[in-house]
């Protein structure tokens, strides 16, 4: 069968390789991210409040508002929006950690509030003992996945999990010692997450490596 082509008329073989042509086009389109970079945020939010809390589990200032407050919302909320962030940038890693610590610390200041409250009932120190443990086998996890990051963040996270051990052993036996010297490592711990953030912040807007962060 013959099929005759008027004037004005579109073939199949004419729209083919138009549309070809722009469905490569669009393939080699690379989309650049221009968001910022939320884990200094995370960072700060996680390495201000560590220290603080540590202050007072170091026996040096007491617990109060001041700790509670930055727990919330500092530790707390801050974090969470910067793993929000980070979910955005497809870092898993980054998204699940600065969440995760992020309610860690609601949890933490939540504990400390309620039964002051009257809501519940105070954990006792073996309850307490188990939430710090399961946070610190948590924090395994996360470490063994800085192995391949940089050796900033893989010995913030290796003191974390020693702060987390230290601390569920200070619950677990009563001993008040532990939980001291658990404060004073912890404080370490904060001092290392602000470094980290503050390299990230200055090395961005410095352009070049102000603070050495170890990469591999």
């Amino acid at each position: 069968m013959n099929q005759t082509r008027t004037a004005g008329t579109t073939t199949l073989q004419d729209v083919a390789p138009v549309e070809l042509q722009r469905a490569a086009a669009l393939a080699e389109t690379v989309i650049k991210d221009t968001t910022a970079n939320p884990a200094p945020l995370g960072l700060m939010g996680f390495g201000l409040t560590t220290v603080l809390l540590n202050l007072h589990n170091a026996g040096i200032i007491g617990i109060g508002s001041m700790i509670l407050a930055m727990g919330l919302f500092y530790g707390g909320i801050a974090q969470i929006i910067a793993g929000a962030m980070e979910w955005k940038k497809k870092n898993t890693f980054g998204t699940v950690a600065f969440t995760s610590y992020g309610f860690f610390w609601i949890s933490l200041v939540a504990l400390i509030v309620m039964p002051r409250f009257g809501i519940v009932e105070a954990s006792d120190k073996n309850a307490m003992a188990a939430y710090l443990f399961l946070w610190g086998l948590f924090s395994i996890v996360l470490f063994i996945a800085t192995l391949k990051m940089n050796r900033a963040i893989m010995l913030v996270f290796f003191a974390l999990v020693v702060l987390f051990i230290l601390l569920g052993l200070g619950d677990a036996t009563g001993n008040p010692l532990i939980t001291r010297i658990a404060g004073y490592e912890g404080i370490l711990c904060g001092l290392g997450a602000m470094y980290l953030g503050a390299a990230q912040i200055l090395n961005e807007v410095y352009g070049r490596k102000v603070l050495p962060i170890g990469e591999f």
